[in-house]
């Protein structure tokens, strides 16, 4: 890679719509008042942070801005046990207090107090500046915020902050487990990308090149020190630390969360929502997404030894309705619920209803199906243009994924999760979660394309075969694999 990670680092804020300034060093909180001071607002500040983020970085946060002659509002920490959760209500409670004194709000914290300050920056209608404690994940640089609405889980639109400052002496300090969650959700990106390049070449959701290649050019070089990352290596660790900011950066630069978020971010969401838990407390974001990338990579690997054209040709011939999905092989696989072709609405909807036990979830899940159902007339002229991409599209998506048992090791390398075990999620959840996955979204992914193809359920009843992907693998078998390299 010819250029630095600082550099990239740099070009990604120069492109950022509301992000104006950066610093990702020791020390780095010393840089704040002077940061603030040159935003020019002119406001009063307020910290928003959960207990331990007061005890990690929000005290030393008061004590450099009092020093310096700012005045600040008393802190508002967020408590709930066992740890805060993204609630939109939440948030708007925290926003009546920061439209209370027209306070710019000092985010302190990692995912959940980043996007419920964030949200409630965005309600409250002020300013926000993020003031990172782990290199957990990369929504600090995103527009949009992961946030439980009626427990669904749903990006709500809002603006990024206008400041973020990562102070890597408290990056290092941070649990081990918070820069695991942080590699399990950069790791997510080689699908994210693999799922882009799948959308722009059905037709669903074209390529933006500088933002695709801002993450995927980087992305494997910033997972290359799983192990040192594991260590509380500073160096190691702020690569990781500008990667999940610039793969925030693209997603600011595009408007959405198409650069890094694919189908794997679909099956994290669809656990944290089903309340996957360990030990009592609620997986984490990114062990969620680290386990998901492990699961669609496979899947990917599975299509990528499939016969496109063949396939386009057999589902069109004369005419042809789509072949029926073998119910008995989806069912031994675990699937739940009826089987829908992408265009059978009253399916969908059994589907929906037999996928999700609360009604509002289904309310919810009907949203994202009833856009896809929209675009289900298309499904012929996607798969003619899959068919026709396949073998250019392969190579591409080869090159930018890495193999499903090397994606595994370096997880397991970086004490992340790696394996739906961890998570205490079985095989048959697992199985029929492929499928319910694709329900919460809208979004095009390979979930989708093998719904088209007719071949999801086939695919999954591979994956779980005594020498499929899910059959083969251990528990142990990544980290061993690794001390063995």
């Amino acid at each position: 890679m010819s250029d630095s990670g600082t550099s990239v680092l740099e070009r990604a804020v120069d492109t950022a719509k509301v992000t104006r300034f950066v610093a990702v060093e020791r020390g780095a909180l010393l840089k704040l008042p002077f940061i603030v001071a040159a935003l020019e607002h002119g406001r009063k500040l307020r910290i928003v942070a959960d207990p331990a983020t007061m005890q990690a970085a929000g005290d030393a946060v008061l004590a450099v801005f009092r020093s310096a002659g700012f005045v600040l509002e008393d802190p508002i920490v967020l408590a709930e046990a066992p740890r805060v959760k993204p609630h939109a209500q939440t948030s708007r409670s925290v926003a009546q207090q920061l439209a209370a004194t027209d306070a710019i709000a000092l985010a302190v914290g990692a995912g959940v107090v980043n996007d419920v300050t964030k949200y409630a920056a965005e309600i409250a209608g002020v300013p926000y500046v993020s003031v990172a404690t782990a290199a957990s994940m990369d929504g600090y640089a995103a527009s949009g915020a992961a946030m439980l609405e009626n427990g669904f889980k749903r990006t709500l639109a809002c603006r990024p902050p206008i400041a973020i400052v990562a102070d890597l002496d408290v990056i290092a300090r941070a649990p081990s487990r918070m820069a695991a969650w942080g590699y399990g959700d950069l790791a997510g990106k080689l699908v994210a990308g693999a799922d882009w390049l799948l959308a722009d070449a059905a037709g669903e959701d074209a390529l933006d090149a500088a933002p695709f290649a801002l993450v995927q050019t980087h992305v494997k070089g910033w997972l290359s020190k799983p192990a040192a990352i594991a260590a509380h290596d500073t160096d190691a660790l702020r690569g990781l630390v500008e990667g999940l900011l610039i793969s925030g950066f693209a997603m600011q630069a595009h408007g959405n969360s198409r650069p890094a978020s694919g189908s794997e971010h679909q099956l994290s969401h669809l656990w944290e929502m089903d309340g996957v838990a360990r030990d009592g407390e609620p997986a984490a974001h990114g062990a969620c997404v680290g386990v998901g990338t492990v699961a669609m990579i496979a899947l990917y690997e599975w299509l990528l030894g499939q016969d496109m054209s063949a396939r386009a040709d057999h589902l069109f011939e004369f005419g042809a309705r789509p072949v029926a999905r073998n119910v008995e092989r989806a069912s031994s696989a675990g699937a739940n619920g009826p089987i829908a072709r992408p265009d059978d609405a009253s399916a969908i909807e059994a589907e929906l209803r037999a996928s999700f036990a609360a009604p509002f979830l289904v309310d919810s899940a009907r949203v994202e199906m009833t856009a896809k159902i929209a675009s289900a007339g298309r499904r012929e002229a996607r798969v003619r243009a899959l068919a026709t991409a396949w073998p250019a599209l392969c190579g591409q998506i080869e090159a930018t994924l890495v193999p499903a048992k090397t994606i595994e090791a370096w997880l397991g390398l970086a004490h992340a999760s790696f394996h739906p075990a961890n998570l205490g999620i079985s095989s048959a959840k697992l199985a029929r979660d492929y499928r319910r996955a694709r329900l919460i979204r809208r979004r095009y992914t390979i979930l989708d394309c093998l719904d088209d193809l007719g071949w999801l359920d086939e695919a999954i009843c591979a994956l779980f075969t005594s020498d499929g992907f899910w059959g083969r693998r251990s528990l142990e078998s990544p980290i061993a694999a690794s001390a063995a390299e």
